[in-house]
């Protein structure tokens, strides 16, 4: 239900009043920052079109249809997401994952891909909505429709999709059957087809205000400490998923800390000190980094964090602590190495890490990317 959504008022409005106006889009794309309740609010506007009993702002929540709803379990609501096939396996489908998909959601709709890889226990792979999903895909909304008015698909991270896969939608998509929705929720439309931008109405969902974040975090957390909250909402950078994992103080985000700092320190050793013990070191490291117990998924998102303190230590420099965003660990370790991060190399070290993330994206060897970067780093840090 809306209510249940933090934030996004102007977005529940909008779609709740295209339903009063009987003007409903066929297909829609809701593309924004991950963790602001993209996905959230693609299920609260199928229920609220499906809802029986429906107000002027949300649905019931008690109607047949509405209770169905809240377990996702309702006849006429659908869902494809990325899925990552066990070993041996050469033809599953979402439904395949839907018991794991529904357990997640209900559980906490704010999730991010990685959290989703790591529930379906394949946490160092990535995934994809393969090609034979299409087929299921028209064959579901090729049937009647069961109890309520609208069929509902619901496409979690449609940039994900297999281009054979795309590309058998977009017939259904431009002309689907009467009374049919699709609702597709992208972090990156640009990484989208464009021909499957072209068939959707867009719709931009902003991050949160950080009093929004607040309140939030205190109807979800009642026993956490406000000063907490509020230093996890300031850090968050818009994303309520971003500060649930600040506020609980997830494992993951610790051992990205731990690793860029050893990757910081001895890289500045080589540099400066000339100390060959620190570079065999930072070579095993770099082995330790593109090994299978880390993973692609897990190697993405430690670039990407190391990318975020990066730009972090270069704003430490300005000594305005309302423009910088990191929690007290990060402070404490960036008030002495910040200064290493400075005009002359903040640009390039950011680029470097991006760089080594597309890489890894693209399945090059992470053995030569972690190493190659180790180096450049190495190089960085003397300016």
């Amino acid at each position: 239900m809306f209510s249940h959504i933090t934030g996004q008022h102007a977005i529940k409005e909008r779609l709740v009043r295209s339903v009063r106006e009987q003007r409903i889009p066929h297909a829609q794309l809701l593309h924004g920052p991950e963790g602001v309740g993209k996905l959230a609010l693609a299920v609260a506007f199928a229920q609220y079109i499906s809802c029986n009993h429906r107000t002027q702002t949300d649905a019931c929540g008690v109607c047949p249809s509405c209770v169905k709803y809240n377990q996702l379990a309702h006849p006429d609501l659908h869902f494809v997401f990325p899925i990552i096939k066990p070993a041996g396996k050469t033809s599953m489908v979402c439904d395949d994952f839907i018991a794991d998909f529904r357990k997640m959601y209900i559980n906490n709709p704010y999730f991010s891909v990685n959290d989703w890889y790591e529930k379906i226990g394949e946490g160092a792979k990535q995934g994809m909505i393969y090609a034979n999903e299409s087929s299921e895909i028209i064959r579901k909304l090729s049937l009647k429709t069961y109890e309520s008015q609208y069929k509902v698909m619901i496409i979690w991270l449609p940039e994900l999709m297999n281009i054979d896969c795309a590309n058998k939608l977009l017939k259904i998509l431009e002309e689907p059957p009467e009374f049919t929705v699709f609702l597709l929720v992208t972090n990156n439309p640009d990484e989208n087809l464009t021909t499957i931008l072209s068939r959707t109405q867009h719709l931009k969902v902003p991050s949160l205000e950080e009093h929004e974040i607040v309140e939030g975090l205190k109807d979800k957390y009642p026993q956490s400490a406000i000063t907490d909250i509020e230093n996890a909402a300031r850090i968050a950078g818009g994303s309520f998923l971003t500060a649930q994992k600040l506020l609980t103080e997830t494992k993951e985000s610790s051992v990205n800390f731990d690793r860029f700092v050893e990757i910081m320190r001895l890289a500045w050793l080589v540099g400066n000190k000339k100390d060959h013990q620190s570079l065999k070191t930072l070579k095993k490291w770099s082995e330790t980094m593109a090994s299978a117990d880390v993973g692609r998924e897990r190697q993405k998102k430690f670039l990407n964090y190391a990318q975020t303190m990066v730009r972090e230590n270069f704003i430490y420099n300005i000594r305005q602590p309302a423009l910088n965003y990191m929690t007290d660990y990060e402070s404490g370790f960036s008030a002495k190495f910040s200064p290493y991060i400075n005009e002359r190399n903040v640009e390039d070290l950011v680029a470097e890490l991006a760089l080594a993330e597309r890489h890894i994206e693209q399945n090059t060897n992470a053995k030569m990317v972690f190493f190659d970067l180790v180096l450049k780093i190495i190089m960085l840090l003397k300016r």
